[in-house]
């Protein structure tokens, strides 16, 4: 099935929303809630969480991407990820957006060091063979189970690496989703990236939640970078039958 952009006759009737949600524009809703992002988690001992919120460069960066993207009313499919790593998401506050690729894609300027994150690369190579951050954008908003991510010595850590984080967090997480869907999200299908342990850890959720009818899974865009290079056009392909809704 593929989604019409400038209307959302392709939701089914019970997945729309009254018009309350409507009041804020998708930017709006997506804005107020990363300000207000807390983590009220006590960490395993070692691990530390990454808040990039807390950095004003990467408020008004936040601020120019969704405002750019997503000052409307449209609905949008999520695409989940897994936690921000540091040298995207946890510099920019904006999913799978380096710098580089905030400057050269999305044409926001900023001042942070051009430091190459591998997967987001891969997601901006995707969008572009989708039809560019604009088309791509109005149709599908990307966040993640954790929306703020972990380091351990320093590294990126996913959240299911450490059994006790991954207890630990489940009310945030399943609160920061139900936050998110004031904004106007559809609920027939989601999309996770990760068709391992993050897609085993959603399905899950989903399972005892409801949050979706149906959750896609997509191989990581890091995985496919570290160990499937030489294949990514073919997972390109992958991800645009699968967030068309082919087969």
């Amino acid at each position: 099935m593929t989604m019409n952009s400038g209307s959302r006759k392709w939701l089914p009737k019970k997945h729309r929303f009254p018009a309350v949600h409507l009041l804020m524009t998708f930017a709006e809703h997506t804005l107020s809630f990363i300000r207000q992002l807390n983590f009220p988690v006590t960490l395993p001992k070692g691990i530390e969480v990454m808040i990039p919120f807390d950095n004003p460069a990467t408020l008004q960066a936040c601020e120019s991407f969704y405002k750019k993207f997503y000052s409307d009313h449209q609905q949008r499919r999520m695409i989940i990820g897994i936690n921000p790593g540091r040298f995207g998401g946890g510099v920019t506050g904006i999913p799978f957006t380096d710098p580089i690729r905030l400057q050269n894609d999305c044409r926001i300027e900023n001042n942070w060091a051009k430091k190459q994150e591998l997967s987001s690369l891969y997601v901006y190579e995707m969008i572009d063979a989708f039809g560019g951050v604009t088309d791509f954008y109005r149709q599908f908003y990307i966040t993640a189970v954790s929306p703020l991510g972990f380091t351990r010595q320093g590294k990126n850590l996913n959240y299911y690496d450490d059994k006790t984080l991954q207890d630990r967090i489940k009310p945030f997480v399943m609160d920061c989703l139900n936050r998110q869907f004031d904004f106007g999200i559809a609920r027939d299908i989601a999309f996770c990236l990760g068709d391992g342990k993050n897609f085993k850890y959603l399905s899950g959720l989903n399972a005892e939640q409801h949050f979706f009818e149906t959750i896609v899974p997509l191989p990581h865009p890091r995985f496919i970078m570290q160990y499937r290079l030489k294949k990514k056009q073919e997972y390109i392909d992958l991800y645009k039958q699968r967030l068309s809704g082919s087969p």
